[in-house]
This record gives structure tokens, C-alpha cells and sequence, in this order.
């Protein structure tokens, strides 16, 4: 399984940065406000939307919700490697996401996932509609990727003052955990 990815080598230069700072508070923005807010023609904005995507720095576009909202529950879940060798078949089930609508069927949406250095080696954010259900998802990974898994640490996340660098719509909510 190989991916067509193309692999920047040089670093965003000043306008990309300029318009993938002003995609980011809003990617909901139309053309012309971007453009407003960059100083740029509308062909040169799209030119490097054009080539951000190409190179996949920009590789997805989404909407920020609130999850309680939707009655779902947010958490975190911190995942220790035990010493095993991953053989590559196990490795490319992880890589590829592979039990991705396994977990979708039980209810959890895996919003994302991080490889991380530290105490920890990954990092999976998730939303569920309770504690039993997320119990059981980290239960499911552990099923799925025998003598892989040596410790995880499950964690509710009661506020997020800022999400995908756009600030909570309704700050007061914090007051309530202070």
C-alpha cells in the first residue's frame, strides 16, 4: 500500500503562510475574503491554494461542532507501545486506519490521531456518547493490536477554550471548572 503523496522539500514561503494563516481562522471564507484579508489578486490566492493542496500541507477542510451539543462526549486516549515487533501486516492495519468503521459501528469517531514523543506513543481524540462506550473503544484497541498495546490512559476533556485555532464561542462555560 503505497501512497501518492507528494513530498514538499522547501518551506511555505511568505504568502502561502499569509493564506493558509487566513484559511485557518475561517476555511468557511469564501475566495474574496481571503483575498481582502491577504491583499492578493483572486488567481494568485487560488494559485496557491492550488499548490498547498497539490503538496498536501492543506490535506482536508472541516467543521468545528460542539459535541455536547450533539450529546456526544469527548476524551483522550494515550497509548504506550509495549517492546514488541510490529510485523508489517499489523503495521499497515494501524498506518492505513484500517478498523476506522469497525469503531465507527460502536458509536466512536476518532477526530484525530497523533504519533508522539514522550511517556506516551500515541494520541487518539475521540467523541462517544459516554464513558462506557469510550471503555470500551480503548478495550477494542487493545483487542486489535494484541502484545502491541502495553498501557493506555483514558481522559474525558471537559473544555476546550480553543479548537483548531478558533477560539470557543462561548468562553463563560470555563467559568463553571474555575
Amino acid at each position: 500500500m503505497k501512497t501518492n503523496a507528494k513530498i514538499r522539500k522547501e518551506p511555505l514561503n511568505q504568502d502561502e503562510r499569509k493564506v493558509l494563516q487566513a484559511l485557518q481562522k475561517n476555511s468557511k471564507d469564501s475566495i474574496h475574503s481571503i483575498v481582502k484579508l491577504c491583499g492578493f489578486s483572486r488567481q494568485k490566492v487560488q494559485r496557491i491554494l492550488t499548490r498547498l493542496e497539490e503538496d498536501q500541507v492543506i490535506w482536508g477542510y472541516t467543521a468545528i461542532t460542539d459535541e455536547k451539543k450533539q450529546g456526544l462526549l469527548k476524551y483522550v486516549l494515550l497509548i504506550k507501545r509495549s517492546m514488541e515487533k510490529i510485523d508489517k501486516e499489523t503495521a499497515e492495519k494501524i498506518a492505513f486506519l484500517q478498523h476506522d468503521e469497525e469503531y465507527g459501528k460502536q458509536g466512536i469517531t476518532i477526530e484525530s490521531s497523533y504519533l508522539i514523543h514522550g511517556e506516551y506513543d500515541w494520541m487518539i481524540f475521540f467523541t462517544t456518547q459516554n464513558l462506557r462506550d469510550a471503555k470500551k473503544f480503548s478495550t477494542m484497541l487493545i483487542e486489535n493490536y494484541p502484545n502491541i498495546i502495553a498501557k493506555v490512559n483514558l481522559m474525558q476533556i471537559l473544555y476546550s477554550p480553543k479548537t483548531h485555532h478558533i477560539r470557543c464561542p462561548a468562553p463563560e462555560l470555563l467559568l463553571d471548572f474555575l
